[in-house]
């Protein structure tokens, strides 16, 4: 206990912050900081292997693989540090809720950490050769990806269920667009062989970034989880 002094003199009894509680709420801070790290990351992560394609750059697009792996540190360290939380703090109810979710995040974010360095090593071997058809809107695919990213993040924030909620609808536009980069891809294909090396190419990287838009939405159904305790699918 503290002592303040009012304004008639009298000394009045203040609580002092529990020094196990003060800890706790630092570890929490922690862990929620590394999920935040890793999902700015990520975002520059998509953004960095877009933007080397578009360049065709090859040293950009290595750059992006060979970061992943502060990723996958960050992503190792969030679980070893929820872990030794949960041991040494026995978290209960909502705290605990926050921490399990926090760690199913981390992997998500980690999966599509994966999936960005897969679209760099495309954009790597495509780099040396003409673009097909611009690469087939391709990029517009990868940056409504990285802002999907960028949007669950800051939902996460804030517990934002509105905000997820928003940000999973968007991937009906992603897979609209995966399909008609698909669609395109497969005609230019059959019209040209000399295609079909390049066009390979886009279809697997869109695949990749598809892939990052489905992961966003699981990361949405956590914080619809999170601010209301229900599970729901928003797919």
């Amino acid at each position: 206990m503290t002592d303040t002094t009012s304004a008639s003199g009298e000394h009045a009894p203040v609580e002092a912050p529990h020094p196990m509680r003060s800890a706790y709420d630092r570890e929490l801070a922690e862990v929620k900081d590394h999920v935040l790290r890793m999902g700015s990351l990520v975002e520059s992560q998509v953004r960095g292997a877009i933007s080397a394609l578009v360049a065709h750059d090859a040293e950009a697009a290595a750059t992006v693989i060979t970061d992943d792996t502060t990723i996958n540190d960050l992503q190792r360290q969030t679980s070893e540090l929820i872990t030794l939380v949960i041991a040494t703090q026995s978290p209960v109810a909502r705290d605990l809720r926050y921490l399990l979710t926090l760690d199913h995040v981390s992997y998500e974010l980690e999966r599509m950490g994966d999936h960005a360095k897969s679209v760099a090593k495309q954009a790597r071997k495509l780099a040396p050769t003409v673009p097909l058809k611009d690469y087939v809107n391709l990029p517009k695919l990868g940056t409504l990806v990285a802002d999907q990213v960028r949007g669950i993040i800051r939902a996460l924030v804030d517990i934002d269920e509105t905000q997820a909620r928003a940000v999973a609808a968007v991937d009906d536009d992603v897979d609209d667009l995966y399909h008609a980069i698909f669609a395109s891809v497969l005609e230019l294909m059959s019209a040209d062989p000399a295609s079909v090396d390049p066009g390979t190419r886009i279809l697997f990287a869109a695949h990749y970034l598809e892939r990052i838009g489905d992961r966003v939405t699981n990361i949405a159904e956590d914080i619809v989880f999170l601010a209301s305790g229900q599970v729901e699918d928003l797919n």
